[in-house]
């Protein structure tokens, strides 16, 4: 609920005092009262009240001196007085003006001219301390404006070279403080995925390079559009070949099902692609490996430019096995197996020997999704 407006009475004859404050008191105003010129100001210092009846003949201090006082403070600067005399009206009325008074009242007091002129005056200060409370949010807002528009540079650019990475949702969260930095150190069991194109190599030595740029913008658009819809982060493309793992920066429900659903719709997005390319004398197809296990994670390069990339074992295995995939397959290692195996049907491709791995990987081919 609004306070009630609060109205200083101030006169050195208490009935005065006494007959103004009943009569604003009973049409809901809250009052208070001063005896004399310095009560006065004390009193507005200390009550902060939103308008001044003020009488004009006082002992020490005028009227007129009170109003001038009122006038040289900054806070009171815009404060309504209303001088209150019995004395001549216009001569009183000149010298009230100039000593900064709004409206002037005679006595006897007029008490609908008093109620109307009090009400007149209060909806005045009211819009003024309206406009001034929007002047200083301005103020404040202006102030920090500068300050606002390099945060949101910021997190543009932050943005920007985020979505290089990671889905634009992700991103997003990113920036907004929903996810930790991604680029600071950390080690989490993550799915990755290997993926590049069979016979590219012997295609691009062959091929115009207007040729090879078309088919890798094809190539890239289908399996960019994948890689976003099933949330994987995208940690490098080098040419034909991409990596991509699920569970980083923000831990994901199944990583490992995300990963064999993406490679899936991959391997069937290539082979509507293929149909293409082999029309134009392309021999073209594509090979996935996929591994599962704890990688180190964060920021790599230097100041300037830093890269989003993961380090471990389980890097590697995927890199091996999609190398070893033949075209159309999706090799997984038999750890990333145990978490699908109720998903997906598979075919047994045995021990494979892979570089840096001191003993044999069991691997086995993705055929397809059960039921």
């Amino acid at each position: 609920m609004k306070s009630p407006a609060k109205i200083l009475v101030v006169d050195d004859t208490p009935r005065n005092v006494k007959l103004l404050a009943d009569l604003l008191t009973v049409k809901g105003y809250a009052v208070v009262t001063a005896a004399s010129g310095q009560e006065a100001l004390d009193k507005i210092e200390r009550e902060q009240p939103d308008l001044v009846l003020l009488d004009v003949v006082m002992p020490e201090m005028s009227g007129y001196e009170v109003c001038r006082k009122i006038r040289e403070i900054p806070e009171t600067r815009t404060l309504p007085v209303v001088m209150v005399t019995a004395l001549d009206p216009s001569e009183e009325r000149i010298k009230g003006i100039e000593a900064g008074a709004d409206d002037f009242l005679t006595k006897p007091i007029n008490q609908a001219e008093l109620l109307a002129r009090v009400k007149s005056l209060l909806r005045i200060k009211e819009l003024y301390d309206t406009v001034q409370a929007q002047a200083a949010e301005l103020s404040d807002w202006n102030k920090t404006l500068q300050q606002r528009v390099e945060e949101q540079v910021t997190q543009l650019e932050q943005l920007g070279r985020l979505k290089r990475f990671f889905s634009p949702q992700l991103a997003d969260l990113i920036v907004a403080g929903g996810a930790e930095d991604p680029l600071k150190t950390h080690r989490r069991e993550v799915t990755v995925v290997f993926l590049d194109l069979r016979g590219f190599t012997a295609f691009a030595e062959t091929a115009e390079p207007e040729e090879v740029m078309s088919v890798l913008r094809e190539y890239h658009a289908d399996m960019g559009k994948l890689i976003l819809a099933h949330e994987g982060t995208l940690e490098r493309f080098t040419g034909d070949g991409m990596m991509i793992f699920f569970n980083d920066p923000v831990p994901v429900a199944n990583p490992a099902e995300r990963a064999i659903r993406m490679a899936l719709a991959m391997r069937q997005s290539v082979a509507q692609l293929t149909v293409k390319w082999r029309k134009l004398g392309y021999e073209l197809d594509f090979g996935v490996g996929i591994a599962q296990g704890y990688a180190t994670i964060g920021g790599i390069g230097f100041e300037g430019r830093w890269d989003y990339g993961a380090i471990g074992t389980v890097t590697n295995l995927a890199s091996r096995l999609c190398g070893e995939a033949k075209p159309s397959q999706i090799l997984v290692s038999q750890r990333l197996l145990g978490t699908v195996e109720e998903l997906v049907e598979v075919e047994p491709i045995g021990e494979l020997t892979l570089k840096g791995f001191h003993r044999p990987i069991t691997a086995h081919n993705v055929l397809r999704l059960k039921n």
